[in-house]
């Protein structure tokens, strides 16, 4: 199979970082190794970090000034256009990049436009993922900012309102995950729900790229319904990954059957894994820590060519080293067409056919920022600097900047997307900063920042990190009362028979905890302390197992196997009584544990 990359795979660089680099506790989010910088003075990073300023307000004043409150800027005719929902996408995707910046001016006055005019109850078919990432991410990120004194940019009269926005858009897409598998419809109408003619088929980056928005907004209105619907979408997609521990890129909802077997970490996967890690880091719940670690595991063994990620039947992670390797590769090319093309083939050392465009992606942009910040390593702010130079020379339009069709040739299309202002600055001028001596939010605020993978800022704050954390992880501390309760509801079943209804009317429960056990009886206080036996493997602590009808054949007999990914479509029926044997008694065998599978 020809190998080519996608310059989607650059997030997983984050992801490497962020697991290898950090403390393994969810309290303590930070992963730097601190060192001085050399090369670029404070004074030269300072001077490039005013220059991404301009080029942030050069993109946003054309905007606000030409496209507003159209969705998206069309920058080469200085005009607007609707590209997701016809509601001001690009102001709300930006509102956390004013507050970065310190400009009280204009996120006030935007976060009062928005409260005051934004409305979801039209007749409008958008995207789950990109309304998930950019809208309600980007509301409820402003609406932290906006509400709370510690970040030096609350507005007094300030009432909630984007808040309230958020939650309604929510509520409105919960009934794409009304599917019998959990995972959601890739589409839903914002006032009528799904319809009847909705394709079957998504991408598993939009099933499972919902987690950090929709877990916060469950935080935020003790309402667990947000969090359980999209956790129950990452179990629906990992319940069904290959004996390889590889998923397909996309997957039918109803059926569970991978109708894209090729499993990469490009386009179509490359969050699911990301939010693996980040739903871990910022809620604490370890569930998601163990399922990352296992797809780890299997992306390094299977996709990683040194120095490249190749999209070939595989899947990836990695450390600081190979990530160096793999940044300065893709730099490489950057260097080479003086920005990355969507796909490069590794055979022919050219740029892939009907794959020459750049439209203004932050991938590569968002991890040098994290290898410098984790390294301070001067070459990284070499490498922002051309970055620059770049989009200054290039891509820079008369109201904004445009997509590039052909790296080759820099011909420029006349559209500019919401996430070149959410990201793509957004990096190179953080980067900027923290080498001019950083003085903002991200590094100086009163919180520690998880990104989404629209480069919003999620704060690990008390409430959203210390709340609801489900006793899934050592040392948890859970309200007394109610966990026997929930647990005697808590099976989970991944069978084509059964739907997401019951996640819809709010009686859907987390699942970590066994009923009846000897852990409960021997434990009843007004609150617990619960930490999970050490040395088990993830389906033993939470009864989930993954069984594969072929799993009697010897899996080292033929190295064909390895390139046959996600190539069966079986599913589980994990019994209540799996979950208390694997967690009382520690026991792990097919008998006791009462593991069912059936496959299509």
């Amino acid at each position: 199979m020809e190998k080519t990359w996608n310059q989607r795979c650059l997030p997983m660089l984050l992801l490497l970082l962020a697991i290898l680099s950090a403390d393994t506790s969810h309290n303590n989010i930070i992963f730097l190794r601190q060192t001085a910088a050399d090369g670029v003075t404070p004074e030269e990073a300072t001077h490039l970090r005013d220059e991404v300023r301009e080029m942030f307000y050069h993109a946003f004043n054309g905007y606000m000034e030409h496209a507003f409150p159209l969705d998206e800027l069309k920058p080469l005719s200085c005009g607007g256009e609707d590209s997701l929902g016809g509601y001001a996408l690009t102001l709300i995707d930006s509102l956390d990049m004013l507050a970065l910046l310190g400009d009280r001016e204009r996120f006030t006055s935007s976060v009062d436009w928005i409260g005051k005019n934004l409305r979801f109850d039209i007749n409008k078919t958008v995207s789950v993922f990109e309304t998930t990432i950019r809208v309600l991410g980007g509301l409820l990120s402003a609406h932290l900012i906006a509400s709370d004194y510690a970040t030096g940019m609350r507005i007094p009269s300030y009432d909630n309102q984007l808040f309230d926005l958020a939650e309604d858009l929510a509520r409105r897409m919960l009934p794409a995950f009304d599917t019998p598998t959990g995972i959601p419809f890739g589409s839903v109408n914002l006032l009528y729900g799904v319809d009847e003619q909705e394709s079957r088929i998504t991408s598993t980056a939009g099933g499972g790229t919902l987690t950090l928005e929709f877990g916060m907004l469950s935080r935020l209105t003790n309402d667990p319904i947000f969090e359980q619907v999209t956790k129950n979408a990452v179990r629906g997609l990992w319940a069904r990954r290959s004996k390889l521990n590889l998923v397909g890129a996309h997957i039918n909802v109803f059926t569970g059957e991978w109708t894209q077997k090729d499993a990469g970490i490009g386009t179509s996967i490359d969050s699911f894994y990301e939010y693996l890690l980040k739903a871990y880091l910022l809620f604490g719940d370890e569930e998601y820590l163990f399922i990352f670690q296992e797809a780890y595991a299997a992306a390094m063994h299977y996709l990683y060519n040194d120095p490249w990620y190749v999209e070939a039947y595989r899947s990836l992670a990695g450390d600081i080293d190979p990530a160096i390797r793999t940044h300065a590769a893709f730099f490489s090319v950057w260097k080479r067409y003086g920005f990355t093309p969507e796909g490069f083939n590794l055979a022919t050392l050219t740029v892939q056919q009907g794959q020459k465009s750049y439209p203004l992606r932050p991938e590569l942009i968002e991890s040098t920022y994290w290898l410098y910040k984790a390294t301070r390593d001067p070459r990284y702010l070499d490498v922002g600097r051309d970055m620059v130079v770049s989009l200054q020379y290039g891509a820079r339009c008369p109201c904004g900047y445009c997509h590039i069709v052909d790296v080759e040739f820099h011909n420029k299309e006349d559209h500019m997307e919401s996430f070149f202002l959410a990201e793509t600055v957004k990096y190179l001028w953080l980067l900027f900063d923290l080498a001019s001596g950083p003085d903002n939010l991200v590094e100086n605020g009163p919180y520690k920042y998880i990104f989404s993978t629209e480069g919003h800022l999620l704060p690990a704050t008390p409430q959203i990190s210390l709340i609801r954390e489900h006793c899934s992880y050592l040392g948890a501390y859970c309200k007394g009362g109610s966990i026997e309760q929930e647990s005697r509801k808590s099976d989970i079943s991944i069978h084509p028979q059964e739907n997401n209804a019951s996640a819809l009317s709010g009686s859907w429960v987390h699942s970590s905890y066994p009923s009846d056990s000897s852990f409960l009886k021997s434990t009843s206080t007004s609150g617990l302390m619960k930490g999970l036996c050490p040395g088990l493997t993830h389906g033993q602590k939470y009864g989930i197992s993954y069984l594969d009808a072929t799993s009697t054949v010897q899996e080292d007999h033929s190295t064909h196997q390895r390139e046959n990914v996600a190539d069966s479509d079986s599913l589980l029926v994990v019994s209540q009584q799996s979950a208390d044997n694997s967690l009382s008694n520690n026991k792990n065998n097919d008998h006791d544990r009462n593991v069912q599978e059936s496959s299509e």
